[in-house]
């Protein structure tokens, strides 16, 4: 069984994934598992995974302009990466949790069921898990839990009323993913101060750094860096978009050569 580290830990609890992004890498995990002939997955198989209309909650119809930013956000923070083999026709995806958060067979099944159908009880990750692990009944299920909860990749939530089991939800989404707060954790903007406001600035004073937009030709830094990590957010999209067809070209022209011409 893979030992959580400091390291793993820390890098856990900073992942905040997105809705498309925790559908594809949850995708990703949950083909690998069950139907590891046709892993990778390429553009419209892993389209296809996302939108079924089982085993997934909630239900969505993601397109290629949904996808392919996920795909780029995954890949830009080292959880996924282009595999594409020699012959291959189309490009193809696979998942690196192997690598970036390594998982016993067990936890990745309970991970997997608790990002593509949302917060579960230990009852329901039994039943729904069953295709990725088999579980001998609900203490193995509470011992995987446990480790989870133990690397923070998981987190207990509140008991709704009238529920008799407790629920359990992953923790790789970022907070406005999650509709569902875990038990242990505070609203912290709830409480939060209302800013100051602003005070008039002396005779003679250099304008403020919030006022510098309102002079004619002057941009704000706020708005400069915006600016900046948007093309670079762009550039690095066309880079991998360039990989794409070069990957499908390569899978094209193996298939020419390997073509016999009649005599």
């Amino acid at each position: 069984m893979p030992l959580a580290t400091d390291h793993t830990r820390r890098f856990a609890g900073h992942f905040e994934l997105g809705p498309a992004e925790l559908r594809v890498l949850g995708c990703l995990l949950e083909k690998q598992r069950t139907t590891p002939d046709v892993y990778p997955l390429t553009l419209n198989s892993l389209r296809s995974a996302c939108n079924q209309a089982t085993n997934r909650d909630p239900v969505v119809e993601y397109d290629d302009t949904v996808l392919r930013p996920a795909l780029h956000r995954l890949e830009r923070r080292g959880l996924i990466r282009l595999a594409s083999g020699r012959g291959s026709r189309a490009p193809k995806y696979r998942h690196l949790l192997a690598e970036a958060l390594p998982m016993s067979p067990d936890e990745e099944a309970i991970m997997c069921v608790l990002m593509l159908r949302g917060p579960q009880t230990p009852g329901e990750l039994k039943g729904r898990a069953g295709r990725m692990h088999a579980f001998s009944g609900l203490e193995p299920v509470q011992q995987t839990l446990a480790r989870l909860i133990e690397r923070r990749l998981v987190a207990r939530l509140e008991r709704r009323p009238g529920q008799k089991e407790e629920r359990y939800a992953q923790l790789l989404a970022s907070a406005e993913s999650s509709s569902d707060a875990p038990a242990q954790a505070a609203d912290v903007h709830a409480h939060a101060a209302p800013a100051p406001h602003a005070s008039a600035p002396a005779p003679g004073a250099p304008p403020a750094e919030q006022d510098i937009a309102a002079i004619p030709g002057a941009a704000a830094p706020a708005e400069e860096k915006a600016s900046l990590g948007e093309l670079q957010e762009r550039v690095a999209m066309l880079e991998r978009e360039v990989a794409e067809l070069r990957a499908t070209a390569s899978g094209r022209g193996d298939e020419r050569d390997r073509t016999v011409l009649p005599r």
